[in-house]
């Protein structure tokens, strides 16, 4: 890449005064050649095939990080989808493999390791079941390991004998972990039409379509759009587009020239860049701040998902122009726990779950980071998965859920999690039953959209 001296300069303005970052560096890891019917020797080969591919990823990054001067927030691990190589191995040797996982992303020192995961949109297989099984403990005995489960695709419909199962393994990890806030429950993602190249935690695999091993990058900058949007207070929305869209151009055009540089370092494929406005509990680095700086009193109120999609859709063409290789999940997230923003909203009660749901059919991902009642059924959990999965079924896009229900805690009450994750609002739930929907099963059919070939 060829970087204009006006761009460094912009870029140094970005980082010092508008909290730009690279949110995080992942290195893909393919393991589809650790299978192995003798249960030691898998874990033998997944743990030296991961701690010898990204032996250098940290310090590498940290110093691409030291000599450009924009900080890399994340160094980050993906792998395959640990479901694909179990075989017949059982549940209690898919909690030693987590286990695993844990100890090859302590010694890299990595901050997650994503991928300890199942594909199960159209049907569960030997292996996807037994992940199911181990799910609950391996969240609760692992520190960095992050999980994920696929239930639903446009093409194949929605897997609901899943997602039945999915409700109750949520509330048994939220259970598990109830000292600790039921944190476990924050490193667990349910998708409807996931992508293979997703940098971002906790819902990032290594894709089947993928190569050996490739670094992907996501960057953030909500502090450099709401610090460029303040500019301009009085300019009409299609002039906010355009800034925004400006605005993306610049941060993908830095994070890509970080993570090339990384990949090259690292001899290993550059992969995708993932331009998603991914917010922290910084000041001023808050997608909500951003709708409400485009003319909203309060993030929730009416008009909000019309600034949503028009934001969203101004940070994708952005992206789109300034980098061939754009992927992931790219666009804004609305993570409760990680916006102040998003969390004054709820305070205010000017924004509900029913309102975050509905803003997720014009954004990136879905409901996410999002506190619930302790006492929120597992078929209310399936229930919320269902919704979000049709969502993103009907529309054609990724949607996600991940919800906490926190044991012990009622609505209004508060809980931290702490470092990135923040701090939440409890969140109450519909009192009325969807038990007998869940408890049918079955899978409800792919939509029309499906049949475009």
């Amino acid at each position: 890449m060829t970087v204009a001296f006006t761009e460094i300069q912009e870029t140094i303005r970005m980082v010092q005064m508008e909290s730009l970052d690279i949110r995080t560096v992942t290195m893909g890891i393919s393991l589809r050649d650790c299978a192995d019917s003798d249960f030691k020797k898998v874990q033998e080969n997944v743990y030296n095939k991961i701690t010898s591919y990204a032996a250098n990823l940290r310090p590498i990054a940290e110093q691409v990080e030291k000599e450009y001067g924009i900080p890399i927030i994340n160094k980050r691990i993906a792998i395959t989808p640990i479901a694909e190589i179990l075989g017949n191995h059982s549940r209690e040797e898919a909690i030693e493999l987590a286990k695993t996982l844990d100890q090859a992303a302590k010694k890299l020192e990595v901050d997650f390791i994503g991928g300890f995961s199942a594909l199960v949109h159209k049907g569960i297989g030997k292996g996807d079941q037994t992940l199911l099984d181990a799910l609950p403990e391996a969240l609760s005995v692992t520190e960095r390991v992050c999980a994920s489960v696929s239930i639903g695709t446009t093409r194949t419909g929605i897997n609901m004998d899943a997602v039945k199962q999915l409700g109750t393994i949520i509330k048994q990890t939220a259970e598990n972990t109830k000292d600790n806030s039921s944190i476990g429950c924050a490193k667990f993602v349910a998708f409807c039409n996931p992508v293979e190249d997703n940098p971002f935690m906790a819902g990032a695999f290594h894709g089947a379509g993928e190569g050996e091993a490739v670094l992907s990058v996501g960057v953030s900058g909500p502090g450099v759009v709401l610090n460029a949007l303040k500019r301009y207070p009085n300019v009409d929305l299609g002039e906010v587009s355009d800034i925004i869209k400006k605005t993306a151009f610049k941060i993908t055009r830095a994070g890509e020239l970080l993570g090339r540089e990384v990949a090259k370092r690292l001899d290993v494929s550059f992969g995708i860049m993932d331009l998603s406005l991914a917010p922290t509990n910084a000041m001023n680095d808050s997608v909500a701040e951003i709708l409400e700086e485009i003319g909203l009193e309060r993030v929730g109120t009416h008009g909000t998902i019309a600034a949503l999609a028009l934001m969203n859709d101004a940070v994708k063409k952005g992206g789109a122009m300034a980098s061939s290789y754009v992927g992931g999940l790219s666009g804004a997230f609305i993570p409760v726990s990680e916006d102040n923003g998003m969390i004054k909203g709820i305070e205010d009660n000017a924004l509900s779950l029913s309102k975050l749901e509905a803003m997720t059919c014009v954004c990136s991902v879905g409901l996410d980071m999002i506190a619930l009642t302790g006492d929120a059924t597992p078929e209310t959990l399936s229930a919320i998965i269902a919704d979000e999965a049709a969502i993103g079924m009907i529309n054609k896009k990724t949607t996600a859920v991940r919800v906490i229900p926190v044991i012990g805690k009622t609505e209004g009450d508060t809980v931290e999690f702490g470092g990135l994750l923040g701090r939440a609002p409890v969140m109450g739930v519909n009192p009325y039953s969807s038990a007998k929907m869940i408890q049918r099963g079955g899978r409800i059919p792919a939509p029309l959209q499906a049949l475009i070939n």
